[in-house]
């Protein structure tokens, strides 16, 4: 995965590229994905998004974008929104979802693995989730170091473990939210 310095480039990369190519021509992850893929349904993202409360001056970052539900209702709240993941087949189904919305000039769509400290996630202003406790976890650090205090995180359905708190718990539908705020230094 190479760095990625100007997001609003390579969101036309991204989507002209993935959009060249037909589904069963899409290679192979760089790397086997951490979870298998579980669309999140609409009402939950929206709610994800009411809960971090994500406005037009936010950036959302969604780590592990599957098919681009959460960078969709952060572009309908009003958010720019990036969402980034490894697995080409997911940025193929985002490039198209994004597509059918008409949400192309407020979402870039990266190919990248999550845990690839190349892979820039420091103008976030938001971050959502939807990954599994571990793995949530494990970014912990890199949420906490590499997000200006302030920065809200939001996951579906799976906590940080002991290791941090949640501020704020939601509930869509008989699904758990959770929201984090970095903390200053």
């Amino acid at each position: 995965m190479g760095h990625f310095s100007k997001a609003g480039s390579l969101a036309v990369v991204a989507l002209m590229s993935i959009a060249a190519v037909a589904p069963q021509q899409v290679a192979a992850p760089a790397r086997e994905p951490d979870v298998i893929f579980v669309a999140t349904r609409q009402a939950v993202a929206d709610g994800m998004m009411k809960l971090a409360n994500v406005g037009k001056n936010d950036v959302v970052y969604d780590l592990g974008c599957g098919d681009g539900q959460l960078v969709m209702a952060a572009a309908r709240a009003g958010a720019r929104a990036v969402g980034i993941d490894i697995d080409p087949q997911r940025i193929a189904e985002a490039t198209a979802n994004v597509k059918a919305a008409g949400l192309e000039n407020r979402i870039t769509l990266i190919l990248g693995d999550i845990f690839d400290p190349k892979v820039k996630i420091g103008e976030a202003t938001v971050v959502s989730l939807y990954l599994l406790e571990r793995l949530n976890i494990q970014l912990i650090p890199r949420l906490k170091t590499e997000l200006k205090p302030g920065s809200r995180v939001v996951s579906h359905a799976f906590t940080m473990g002991s290791q941090w708190a949640p501020d704020k718990i939601g509930n869509v539908e008989g699904t758990p939210i959770y929201l984090w705020t970095i903390p200053k230094p």
